[in-house]
């Protein structure tokens, strides 16, 4: 199944195009110039291939959903029209939308016509991923999963207990892989202590404790930008040089749409007790989150 945020998937999308030098066959792919084909339902979403610019309308067994083709390829464009649509879809309530169309904004215009505002970067060669730069990468991004989940456990903030056991914890699913990856290759890696997990661990957890709106922003696209286009890089990583072993970090427990849904909800419910200003904060925080991310990414092609 694959599931599409916008927000979170444009944070991921951004992030390639910006920091990783990608393919020019593999940037076609996330901008929408490959051609993909077929449309699947299931109860929870719609899960959209795109293959032509008309809209197609989607029945699932809740309600009519008009589904936009965009030519971009990414789904992240503006809300399609409500003539047939029954309800809005949780990311498109409250204040994740804002956040949502915060991201659209860090678009290039290639992605997103209408709302990207960012320049596309130049072409710097090919993506060639190692081993030992990927288990960097699980690593490191575990340093950041180790805060965000301690976070929400001892926090002396009380409206973080709404995040505890979401079914999004990734902690533990990367210290198995992290043993898989030295019972099967032989290789082993800590979190440098000037690394970029450890550097935004760091940052992350003085956030939690004096800046819950900016926390929540680092929390929302750390977690959602890996249920959406972090699959898409764990997929070709697989199959280049993993043998085409699924590991435990793009795996959850039951319908993780369904833990995407509720935490949207949580993050509503949050936000209704914030400010103006303090929700203009959190948004604020977007560009930065990606940012660090994309250090953390870059180590996929690091040689031994």
């Amino acid at each position: 199944r694959d599931t599409r945020d916008s927000g979170s998937l444009a944070v991921l999308l951004f992030v390639l195009l910006h920091y990783l030098k990608l393919p020019t066959a593999v940037k076609m792919l996330l901008a929408g110039k490959a051609s993909v084909s077929a449309v699947r339902t299931t109860r929870h979403s719609c899960h959209v291939h795109r293959s032509a610019a008309r809209p197609s309308t989607v029945r699932s067994s809740k309600r009519i959903v008009v589904v936009a083709n965009h030519p971009h390829g990414h789904g992240h464009g503006a809300p399609a029209s409500r003539t047939n649509t029954v309800e809005k879809s949780e990311k498109e309530k409250g204040f994740i939308n804002e956040m949502r169309m915060v991201a659209m904004k860090l678009h290039t215009k290639e992605q997103a016509p209408k709302e990207g505002q960012k320049e596309a970067p130049k072409q710097q060669g090919p993506w060639a991923p190692t081993r030992e730069g990927y288990l960097r990468f699980l690593v490191e991004s575990k340093a950041v999963y180790d805060v965000l989940e301690k976070a929400v456990q001892d926090s002396k903030h009380p409206e973080y207990a709404a995040f505890k056991s979401t079914g999004l914890e990734r902690s533990h699913a990367l210290a198995e892989d992290v043993k898989w990856f030295e019972q099967t290759y032989g290789l082993k890696a800590q979190p440098k202590e000037d690394g970029p997990g450890l550097t935004y661990a760091k940052k992350i957890a003085e956030l939690a404790d004096s800046d819950p709106p900016a926390f929540i922003c680092h929390y929302y696209n750390f977690y959602f930008a890996h249920t959406a286009g972090g699959r898409m890089i764990g997929n070709k990583v697989a199959e280049m040089i993993l043998d085409k072993q699924q590991l435990n970090f793009y795996k959850w427990d039951g319908d993780v749409n369904v833990s995407l849904d509720a935490v949207r909800r949580k993050i509503n419910e949050m936000a209704e007790g914030w400010s103006r200003e303090q929700k203009d904060h959190c948004l604020a925080e977007t560009e930065t989150s990606f940012k660090y991310s994309g250090v953390i990414l870059r180590c996929i092609t690091e040689a031994a």
